[in-house]
């Protein structure tokens, strides 16, 4: 009897919607079956890698066929005709129940993130492959941008008592209310303010309550002081991913990668949907938003700088995005930085890992304001008062629409569900947290 070649998975499951789900269920449960006949991933020997790298390839080739194809209406299955609004987690949960072998089922997620990154089986890459094309649709992609603008609901479920306190402590985010301008601070003194899937979370509720709040007309972003012995009492802005918790498998596409730029950061440039207000006007609530930085912005801290109205620097500050070096995206860096910057600068930052000093003549495509240590703090006063006039908000809002259209980010951040996915299981960025990590590195 002849094998199943994968050009016939294609042909199957571009087909009515029916009969192609059959279809991707019968051709993932081939590979499932010739995974399952192998050692766990750590153990693999070269041929065996090879074995798992080919069946893998079969299935991810039916799926993207499949999603390309039926985008738009397992999308519709999955939201109600597009009236539910499902994050991105709760849409691949969705995804998983409805349509067999499209994504990873819970229980081999719960396996996955049991394992170091050197362990994983690279289930996340069938989860971009997914979400790669909702994304691409000009129906279903916006309305998974909108979504992702939502409130979450544990900033709603803070809403009533930050706006009573003007105060909450996130835990990696501290956020206060002052003078009519929400100050978030990010403090995870322990470690120079690495992201993980945890501040990400911490990050968009304290995102979210700036927004909500209608006492507070403008935003600010500062590091902390910190407890980590090279920098004890010094704030910092942040040190980028936490390369500890990529190591460890603690680093998620869905919760860190994707949420992080669909989240808050977009959140950032476009601002929160809500249900009540004027939709006619515009469908957002948004604000302008101050960075400060202290130390360093490195990789994702740099790539926060792209969105901010203000950014003011201590003169000591310096700025990087090594991608190159940890081998992964970083993030939307490549679509916003070549827009400020150029291809030029912008090829040598990300690709060659060019550090950027405050000081430096090319630090102005970054920063609008290098300031003395000691005088940041008024400097950031003065530019607060400032972004607190009323028609700030619709002249930002015109700038963002100019400068960001959003089908080009959109589209962007489709290919960026499947590379992203594909560094994260890449064998060089393994290798590179692994030595990373046993250094004691931060």
């Amino acid at each position: 009897m002849a094998l199943r070649q994968p050009q016939d998975d294609a042909e199957a499951v571009r087909g009515e919607l029916a009969r192609a789900r059959h279809a991707l269920s019968e051709a993932s449960q081939r590979t499932e079956e010739s995974i399952a006949s192998l050692p766990e991933p750590g153990q693999r020997s070269a041929g065996q890698r090879a074995t798992a790298r080919v069946a893998h390839d079969a299935a991810r080739s039916a799926r993207s066929v499949f999603i390309d194809t039926h985008a738009e209406a397992v999308y519709d299955e999955l939201t109600d005709g597009r009236g539910r609004y499902l994050r991105l987690p709760e849409l691949v949960a969705a995804a998983a129940a409805a349509f067999p072998g499209l994504v990873p089922t819970p229980e081999q997620m719960a396996a996955e993130r049991a394992r170091p990154q050197a362990g994983k089986e690279g289930r996340e890459i069938d989860q971009g492959i997914f979400l790669r094309g909702a994304l691409r649709s000009p129906l279903a992609g916006p309305h998974l941008l909108d979504a992702m603008l939502r409130p979450t609901p544990r900033a709603l479920r803070l809403l009533p008592e930050f706006s009573r306190t003007g105060a909450a402590d996130l835990g990696s985010v501290r956020i206060k209310r002052e003078n009519g301008a929400a100050r978030l601070t990010m403090c995870r003194d322990d470690c120079l303010n690495a992201e993980d899937n945890r501040q990400v979370e911490d990050m968009e509720t304290a995102v979210d309550l700036a927004l909500l709040d209608p006492d507070v007309r403008v935003g600010l972003l500062r590091g902390g002081e910190m407890s980590h012995p090279r920098y004890r009492g010094q704030r910092v802005f942040s040190a980028g991913i936490n390369l500890k918790e990529l190591h460890a498998g603690g680093i998620s596409l869905v919760d860190f990668l994707l949420r992080r730029e669909l989240g808050y950061i977009h959140k950032l440039v476009r601002g929160i949907l809500v249900e009540d207000g004027p939709h006619w006007q515009f469908p957002t609530a948004a604000k302008p938003w101050v960075a400060a930085v202290d130390g360093f912005a490195i990789g994702g801290g740099m790539q926060l700088l792209l969105v901010f109205d203000h950014v003011l620097a201590a003169s000591d500050a310096y700025f990087s995005l090594p991608a190159a070096q940890e081998g992964i995206v970083p993030g939307a860096a490549n679509f916003r930085l070549t827009r400020c910057a150029g291809p030029r600068l912008s090829r040598q930052v990300i690709l060659e890992g060019r550090r950027i000093r405050a000081s430096d003549p090319a630090a102005t495509v970054l920063v609008d304001e290098v300031i003395a240590p000691a005088e940041l703090a008024e400097a950031i006063e003065r530019s607060l008062d400032r972004l607190q006039s009323p028609a700030v908000v619709a002249n930002r809002r015109m700038l963002n629409v100019a400068e960001e259209p959003l089908d080009e980010f959109r589209r962007y951040m489709a290919e960026f569900a499947v590379q992203q996915a594909l560094r994260l299981y890449s064998q060089d960025v393994v290798a590179k947290v692994g030595r990373f990590a046993a250094s004691g590195g931060t």
